[in-house]
């Protein structure tokens, strides 16, 4: 395979809670010695039926706002169809049509093109699966 394509999969631990997960500094790393000085894109895909990937703000507490925005779109009750799993796990399986499970964003001069106060995050509702994966994807 050519350098204009490079992939890697980086493991991440989300434990028994509900977590937003900064991968920014991750992609970084990743684009240190995928992309060196080029332009391209990074997709960052998070291979999971029940976690999503999201641009925001964290530290301020917009990570905490979004996994509370979430419970009020997404109670964890009995109302889901989908039942296996701890109570209210059905809406683990509906957020990826919320929060997907992808990004791609630009490269520039082998840095992520953010904005001053976005992060690239992890998000995970589904407290029964603590070991998620997220693949990097950098196209020079």
């Amino acid at each position: 395979m050519s350098d204009a394509f490079t992939t890697r999969i980086v493991n991440v631990s989300t434990g028994s809670r509900e977590r937003v997960v900064d991968l920014t500094g991750d992609c970084a790393d990743f684009l240190r010695e995928a992309a060196g000085d080029r332009d391209g894109l990074l997709n960052i895909f998070v291979p999971h039926a029940t976690a999503g990937i999201a641009v925001i703000e964290t530290g301020a507490g917009s990570d905490d706002d979004l996994l509370a925005t979430l419970h009020t779109l997404l109670p964890a009750d009995d109302r889901w169809q989908h039942r296996h799993g701890s109570p209210g796990h059905g809406r683990d399986h509906v957020l990826p049509a919320i929060v997907p499970p992808h990004a791609t964003l630009p490269v520039i001069g082998g840095r992520l093109e953010l904005g001053t106060w976005q992060s690239v995050c992890l998000v995970d509702t589904n407290r029964d699966n603590p070991e998620r994966k997220v693949r990097l994807s950098f196209l020079g």
